[in-house]
């Protein structure tokens, strides 16, 4: 959700995009991307045998390409009983007819691994025009045609499962007029890709910004629903490095965005994602916040000697403390905010998880998930 790596709506919703001239939130270091073309992206992964769908796995997770990568691949193999799909953070659409591969995108080892466990390999896409370019992409025919041709070819030529398209930076650039046209631009996009995904017998997984208030307008999420086989909803970045310190989510936020979605889009298709990292505030200085994951929070929180409080208001944890005579408010998720939001999830018969992303998370969450998997497929 200009996206340097790591691109900054993964580590947050879309918003961030608005707020920080597109840049990306988080200090990890910058890698070059490969430019593909179409179909040529690399040679194609040997073909497994399909994902056995298991009713009991109800999650989903990222998977970063910049950081340990190997160790976020570990992650999701010592829980892939209850992962259905990772989705590697690879691709970027950077132009009608081509896709830029991110470094280590089509990992054979990664494919191969996930597979065996049993979990079906969904690679991420991004976009990198603005809402103006992609709305005349979108709504010409031909153009359109074209894109979802080299889309096709990436997801046939390693053999993935299906493509997770998570295009954010149209829905805040551009002209209000621009982004209506990127509304009407991306159902017909969805429609064609979904369908064209489907005669290839892959799956289609759209991953969309919340809609509350006048958030995520760009997304018809009725007509998103029908074609797509899941919507996956990003329920983290309530507060975002560029704005006030505050929850990263919040039960009456995701009461609110699941009452909109559940009334347009069938449960089923629905997952709502989870944060596994947080914010670092620099209060004094005003400026932008610093991202943590769970385990650098915590840390933080132990070596400056930071009582934990848990915000009941929101179901997130938090703590403030001092550095070189600057206050900091720190706001991050743990398996303590991971059950009071789910909740909310069982409140709207939603069983279907995700994670952004694999290797930021408290590993206790792991045991919240289950939990929520259970009651919707109990053990017999």
């Amino acid at each position: 959700m200009d996206r340097p790596a790591p691109p900054l709506a993964r580590t947050g919703t879309a918003l961030l995009l608005a707020a920080t001239a597109l840049a990306g939130p988080l200090a990890a270091p910058a890698a070059s991307a490969s430019s593909v073309t179409t179909a040529t992206a690399t040679a194609p992964a040997p073909r497994a045998a399909h994902p056995r769908h298991d009713p009991a796995r109800t999650g989903s997770a990222w998977l970063p390409y910049w950081g340990d990568v190997d160790a976020a691949y570990r992650d999701a193999l010592r829980h892939a009983d209850q992962l259905h799909t990772v989705s590697p953070f690879w691709y970027e659409a950077t132009g009608d007819r081509a896709v830029t591969a991110h470094p280590g995108a089509g990992r054979r080892d990664i494919i191969r691994g996930l597979r065996r466990a049993g979990i079906k390999v969904v690679p991420t896409v991004t976009e990198t025009l603005g809402a103006k370019d992609m709305a005349d992409l979108m709504l010409d025919r031909r153009r359109r045609a074209a894109h979802v041709e080299t889309l096709a070819r990436t997801v046939r030529g390693h053999g993935y499962d299906g493509l997770d398209l998570d295009y954010e930076r149209m829905a805040l650039t551009g002209t209000a007029a621009d982004r209506a046209r990127v509304a009407t631009g991306y159902t017909a996009l969805t429609a064609d890709l979904c369908a064209r995904l489907h005669t290839l017998g892959k799956e289609c997984t759209v991953t969309v910004v919340p809609q509350t208030g006048g958030s995520g307008r760009a997304y018809d999420y009725r007509q998103l629903g029908k074609a797509a086989d899941r919507l996956r909803i990003m329920g983290y970045d309530l507060h975002w490095a560029g704005g006030a310190p505050g929850p990263l989510s919040s039960r009456q936020w995701y009461d609110a965005f699941l009452r909109r979605a559940t009334a347009t889009v069938p449960r089923h298709k629905i997952e709502v994602a989870f944060p596994g990292y947080g914010w670092d505030w620099d209060r004094t200085a005003g400026g932008r916040a610093t991202h943590l994951t769970w385990r650098e929070a915590e840390a933080l929180r132990r070596r400056t000697g930071t009582a934990y409080h848990f915000d009941s208001a929101s179901g997130t944890p938090h703590f403030t403390y001092r550095r070189d005579g600057h206050t900091h408010e720190v706001w991050y998720q743990d398996a303590r905010g991971v059950a009071a939001h789910k909740e909310v999830l069982d409140r709207y018969g939603i069983r279907g998880t995700g994670l952004w992303a694999l290797g930021f998370e408290d590993p206790r969450s792991w045991a919240e998930l289950r939990a929520h998997a259970v009651r919707h497929h109990p053990v017999r």
